[in-house]
């Protein structure tokens, strides 16, 4: 059965409340019949910024953020792969995996302006419709860095980053609100995102399935 279903990539070192409103924001202007979050692992426009959180972490970060929403998945694949994951790669693994499906990738406008620089940029703009969300007060224009390729855009501005909630909990403040409840229990109980000196490690996680 045809579906229309987003893939929504990152670090999400942490998922925060941003990352889920951009979410339910697609699943209801985009009438989506799910969005699958895919947490990065060896990102090759990051190779020299690793992710700060293990992979297990943000997988379960994931898991637990998007409980309760029956249109939301986390899929682990690009942590399973070995060395760098680029982004055609996952959208043709979902295209043999709901073939006939319309594809959606959502993307932060500051990746616009050098994605046309991306793995087989052309493979991947044929196979996906972009769709745009802005951070902080940044703006692109739309055509710079993606050709023809098919755009939309969400009209929500993100002002909550995970480089902010990192620092925040690196200088002892609260990061209540910023993410969702569970996931500030999950950190709090693991010492994730502490400087050294401020840690008492937590009971260490295992890296599971979906």
């Amino acid at each position: 059965m045809s579906q229309r279903i987003a893939i929504f990539g990152g670090s999400f070192d942490p998922v925060h409340v941003g990352h889920l409103l951009l979410a339910q924001d697609a699943l209801e202007d985009l009438q989506l019949d799910r969005l699958v979050f895919v947490p990065a692992g060896i990102n090759p426009h990051k190779l020299d910024t690793a992710p700060k959180a293990s992979a297990a972490a943000r997988l379960e970060m994931l898991k637990l953020a998007t409980e309760g929403e029956s249109r939301f998945y986390v899929d682990p694949l690009e942590l399973e792969r070995t060395g760098p994951s680029f982004t055609i790669e996952t959208i043709e693994c979902f295209q043999k995996r709901w073939p006939n499906s319309e594809l959606f990738l959502l993307l932060g406008e500051d990746n616009l302006p050098k994605l046309d620089t991306w793995h087989r940029f052309e493979d991947l703009r044929k196979a996906v419709t972009f769709v745009l969300f802005g951070r902080g007060q940044t703006r692109n224009t739309m055509a710079a860095g993606a050709g023809s390729a098919p755009l939309k855009r969400l009209q929500r501005q993100v002002d909550v980053s995970s480089t902010e909630i990192r620092l925040r909990i690196a200088q002892g403040r609260s990061i209540r609100y910023l993410v969702s409840e569970s996931v500030r229990l999950l950190i709090q109980s693991h010492a994730l995102y502490q400087l050294p000196d401020q840690r008492d490690a937590g009971p260490p996680l295992r890296h599971g399935g979906p």
